[in-house]
């Protein structure tokens, strides 16, 4: 039996803004919370924050005492709603003397599925839907997080787990481009802007969402709209190499996770075309 850790790194999901679903990818709904660690070593039970910081939550201090296992060290998140106050336990990292970390999520999950959890705890269930970021969107949630299947539990930032954030959308004006670097066709990114007081306001670059087909057609109806002058009246963070101006015509539908509070963009993809 090894002896009982006094902290375990917790894993990171990596943002990501792309959108998939695959056999080997399940998905969690990602909470609006505080990410929390309970250790409990026999009678003692301790709660941390992802950085080490104690935490005093009473009501899942008493409900991961009364857990039928010796020790245990589980992760999840904590929400506070209409004043109730809820753990939603998505892992276990250590179990009756020992780590369990190296082992698939779905085994660490099938463990976890054993515990006898009683409210506050509550276990994350999968997120079933063939857009699980449309339900997130819908159901106003954060997002929701990718995990693989058979992913061991990481004391990093992973990409094994992607955090997938709910969007916002807009349509926005094409008003120029850059060049494709390396393996990529077509082009490299799209400079895009909106409309605002009588101004044509740079809102960012827009390098994710496309294919290469995509690419290659954008492309060949940007050429056709070339100008010499950047068509943006308002600019901020221009790109200066490898660029190529257009008639702002082509309108396109970004989803973004927010604005950054310099007016631009975090986070942009392209959703679609619209003319």
């Amino acid at each position: 039996m090894s002896s009982f850790p006094k902290w375990l790194v917790p894993m990171a999901a990596t943002l990501t803004q792309e959108r998939f679903t695959g056999p080997e990818w399940i998905f969690e709904r990602k909470f609006d919370g505080i990410r929390l660690l309970a250790y409990k070593n026999g009678a003692t039970v301790e709660l941390f924050s992802r950085n080490q910081l104690p935490q005093d939550i009473p009501s899942v201090v008493e409900a991961v005492k009364k857990l039928p296992v010796e020790d245990a060290i589980l992760d999840g998140e904590i929400t506070w709603g209409r004043g109730r106050v809820a753990y939603h336990v998505f892992d276990v990292m250590w179990l009756d003397g020992r780590s369990v970390t190296p082992l698939p999520l779905e085994e660490r999950r099938a463990l976890l599925a054993q515990l006898p959890l009683e409210p506050p705890l509550y276990r994350v269930e999968l997120v079933e839907d063939q857009s699980p970021w449309e339900l997130a969107t819908r159901e106003g949630w954060e997002g929701v997080i990718a995990k693989r299947r058979d992913s061991p539990y990481e004391h990093r930032r992973s990409k094994q787990w992607l955090k997938m954030k709910c969007e916002l959308a807009a349509e926005f004006v094409v008003g120029g481009f850059t060049d494709p670097q390396g393996k990529r066709v077509g082009l490299g990114a799209l400079l895009v802007g909106h409309y605002k007081d009588g101004d044509f306001v740079f809102a960012g670059k827009i390098g994710t969402g496309f294919d290469n087909a995509m690419l290659l057609e954008l492309r060949e109806r940007l050429d056709k709209l070339e100008i010499e002058n950047a068509p943006f009246t308002k600019a901020v963070g221009l790109p200066r190499l490898r660029v190529h101006w257009v008639r702002p015509e082509i309108v396109v539908h970004v989803g973004f996770i927010e604005w950054t509070g310099h007016g631009k963009l975090r986070h942009p993809r392209l959703l679609s075309v619209v003319k």
